[in-house]
C-alpha cells in the first residue's frame, strides 16, 4: 500500500510542478505582451524624431532609421519659442509644486495633530473636490482668472494648478503625518518646540518620503496639464510644453521629426525625475494612503 501511495505522490509533486512553470510562463509571457505595448510607443517616438519626414511613413515601417537624423533636434534646441515653452513649464511646475507642499502640509499638520470644531466636515469638503471633472470647471476659473487679471500670465496658470493639487496635497500629507506617532511631538514640545517648530525639525524630515511623492504628483499635474494652458493663455510667451506640441500640428503639413524631438526633450524631465525618487514615490504613496 505504501509503495504504490509513494509513486502517486511523486507523480502529483511532478504535476503541480509543471502546473506551476506553465503559470509562470503565462505571466511572464503576459507581462512581456504589456511591456511591449506600454514601452513601443515611447521606442516609436524616439525612432520618428531621427528620421527625416520623408521616411515617417515609409513602408516597409522601420524603427531604426538608415542614418540617424539631428535637424528635429537642432531646431527644438536653438529656436527661442520652443525654450520658452520648457521655460514656462518650469516655472509654474516648481511654483505650484512648492505653494502646494507649504500650503497642503500646514493644512495636514492642523488636520493631523489638532481637533478643531468641524474638522471633519473640512477634510470631507477636501475629498469631495477631487471628485469634481476638472473639465467642468473650466468656464467657471476662465471667468475668475479673467475678472483678477491674470488672463495670459504664469501666475493665472500657477493659481489654477495650485487648485486642483492642493486637495491631494492636504490628503497625501495627513495620511502620512497619521503615521508618525505623537511621542515625537510630546518629546519635541517638552524640548521647548513650538508647534510650527515641531513639524520643521520633528515631522516633516520623517515625513521625507510622503513630501516627495506628493512633490512629483503636483509637479507631473502641472507639467503635463493642456486644457487650462490652452484656454487661459494667448501669447506665444505665455504657452507651456504641451500646448506648444499641439501648436506644432499645421493646417497644411506637419513636421514629424520636429514634434517628437520636443516630444522627447519634454518627456525627459518628468522620466528623469521619476528615476530619481522612485523608491521615495511609492513609499510615500503606499504609507499616505493608510489613513489618507
Amino acid at each position: 500500500m505504501a509503495d504504490t501511495a509513494h509513486p502517486s505522490a511523486a507523480r502529483r509533486a511532478v504535476n503541480e510542478e509543471r502546473r506551476r512553470r506553465w503559470r509562470q510562463a503565462g505571466t511572464y509571457a503576459a507581462l512581456t505582451v504589456v511591456t511591449f505595448i506600454l514601452v513601443f510607443p515611447i521606442l516609436w517616438m524616439i525612432s520618428v524624431s531621427l528620421k527625416p519626414t520623408t521616411e515617417t511613413f515609409s513602408l516597409p515601417p522601420r524603427l531604426l532609421p538608415d542614418e540617424f537624423h539631428w535637424g528635429g533636434y537642432a531646431k527644438v534646441l536653438t529656436d527661442p519659442k520652443f525654450r520658452t515653452f520648457l521655460l514656462n513649464s518650469y516655472l509654474v511646475g516648481l511654483a505650484v509644486t512648492f505653494l502646494s507642499l507649504v500650503i497642503g502640509t500646514l493644512a495636514a499638520f492642523g488636520f493631523s495633530r489638532y481637533r478643531f470644531f468641524g474638522d471633519r466636515v473640512a477634510k470631507l469638503f477636501v475629498i469631495t473636490t477631487q471628485m469634481v471633472p476638472t473639465i467642468t470647471l473650466l468656464i467657471p476659473y476662465f471667468g475668475v482668472i479673467v475678472f483678477l487679471g491674470l488672463y495670459d500670465t504664469l501666475w493665472g496658470l500657477v493659481l489654477t494648478y495650485l487648485t486642483f493639487a492642493l486637495p491631494y496635497s492636504i490628503v497625501m500629507m495627513n495620511g502620512y503625518l497619521d503615521t508618525i506617532p505623537r511621542d515625537f511631538d510630546e518629546a519635541a514640545t517638552i524640548d521647548g518646540c513650538t508647534p510650527l517648530g515641531v513639524l520643521v525639525r520633528v515631522l516633516l524630515p520623517v515625513a521625507l518620503p510622503g513630501i516627495i511623492s506628493t512633490a512629483v504628483y503636483t509637479f507631473l499635474l502641472a507639467w503635463n496639464e493642456f486644457l487650462f494652458a490652452l484656454a487661459l493663455t494667448r501669447s506665444m510667451d505665455m504657452r507651456t510644453v504641451p500646448v506648444g506640441i499641439s501648436m506644432m500640428v499645421g493646417e497644411f503639413g506637419l513636421k514629424w521629426d520636429e514634434m517628437m524631438a520636443f516630444s522627447v526633450i519634454g518627456s525627459l524631465p518628468v522620466l528623469i525625475l521619476f528615476m530619481l525618487v522612485q523608491r521615495f514615490v511609492v513609499g510615500g504613496l503606499s504609507a499616505g494612503g493608510v489613513k489618507g
